[in-house]
């Protein structure tokens, strides 16, 4: 008998995405996988139940999750969820662990097989299962489409009989995934775009793309980014440095997009208030990181609050506010990972412990937490 994946429909109202495609769907079907999809798991991403039908699924309640061997989400399940899921299931969603320590301890308890997508290394093998830079990409996009929105003026020079309206000036402030492609985005139309980042490898990539770079750049500045690439802490005295500069170059900006975050940790603040009253009133800032506290002194998540006369926009989920575009990346993410696990030949999904990926990602196996940063050790719980 075929085993059997599960294509949740998102308990949070506010979660447009889905973790299935219709390609991603066909792709499953013809590695010999039975696939359920939850009715109306699509709607929020303009794909119908039909669709789903049409490229070889079932259309199944939330109670066929029980049967489930391999269930597909975007978001952690919730403890309902949790409960209607059998005992060895597979599930593969963006868990958002740090902080949330007793939310693994739970689904280790209910004996699921866990995979934090966001935990993927950065290698090459991975880089088509790489969450954070499929939605972070999107994200990005939607961050300059959100500033244009609140901004009440044009964005590139226009030159007419009456007179020339200047370009917007726009600053990037992180220069990772979303930041480049707000980057570009805002270049596309037209503004005049300044960023900077505490990685040296990044000043190359804002200059490919027309941008002015703005940075401290001493020794520590030389020696600030991971192995694995993602920016490292700055000590207080940089912090300090940087801001100086960064305050003086913000209060000549109109728009502020900020994308710092640092994995388990909170957001570092990167724009003060003080940095905010500088700026000419109606300006926009948007903070990227409101999720985890916030990069922008003032933001509030989920809305835009006017901070010191600046729009300070913090929605949450913005990946999820281009649903349809994420919901495609984000599926192919989760195929391409889940396809590692196919044995092409039976035709069925087993885990090795021992594959690098399933090391990086897996939270809980065998009843226990086994992800060494939240308490476990790879080594624990037995292969499926």
């Amino acid at each position: 008998m075929s085993q059997c994946v599960f294509v949740a429909r998102e308990s949070d109202p506010s979660e447009g995405r889905v973790a299935g495609s219709v390609e991603t769907v066909k792709k499953m079907k013809s590695l010999g996988l039975d696939v359920l999809v939850e009715t109306g798991a699509g709607l929020a991403s303009r794909i119908l139940d039909a669709d789903y039908e049409a490229a070889g699924a079932r259309i199944v309640g939330p109670e066929e999750a029980r049967t489930a061997d391999v269930v597909l989400k975007v978001r952690r399940p919730n403890s309902s969820e949790i409960a209607g899921y059998k005992s060895g299931a597979i599930v593969i969603a963006t868990m958002d662990p740090y902080g949330n320590e007793a939310a693994i301890a739970e689904m280790a308890n209910a004996g699921l097989t866990t995979f934090a997508m966001e935990l993927m290394p950065r290698i090459t093998r991975a880089q088509s299962m790489d969450i954070l830079s499929s939605q972070a990409n999107l994200a990005g996009y939607q961050a300059v489409i959100d500033a244009a929105h609140e901004f009440d003026r044009a964005m590139p020079m226009m030159m007419t009989a009456a007179g020339t309206v200047p370009a917007a000036k726009v600053f990037v402030m992180g220069a990772g995934v979303a930041g480049l492609q707000a980057i570009a985005t805002a270049r596309r139309l037209g503004a005049a775009v300044s960023a900077t980042d505490v990685r040296p490898a990044a000043k190359e990539q804002v200059a490919s793309l027309g941008a002015k770079f703005i940075a401290v750049e001493d020794d520590e500045f030389k020696a600030a980014e991971t192995a694995g690439g993602y920016a490292k802490e700055m000590s207080k005295e940089y912090q300090a440095k940087q801001a100086a500069l960064v305050a003086d170059h913000i209060a000549k900006q109109d728009i502020v997009i900020t994308t710092a975050l640092i994995p388990g940790r909170p957001a570092p603040r990167l724009v003060t208030r003080q940095m905010l009253s500088a700026m000419r009133t109606g300006s926009v800032a948007v903070d990227l990181a409101v999720e985890r506290g916030g990069n922008i002194e003032g933001a509030e998540a989920g809305r835009v609050a006017e901070v010191e006369g600046v729009k300070v926009i913090g929605y949450l989920n913005v990946p999820g506010r281009i649903a349809a575009s994420a919901s495609a990346l984000y599926a192919k993410n989760l195929l391409t990972f889940l396809e590692t696990m196919v044995d092409k030949e039976k035709k069925s999904v087993s885990v090795n412990v021992e594959d690098e990926l399933v090391k990086a990602t897996m939270l809980t196996n065998g009843g226990a937490v086994v992800h060494p940063n939240f308490g476990g050790s790879v080594q624990q719980g037995e292969g499926k």
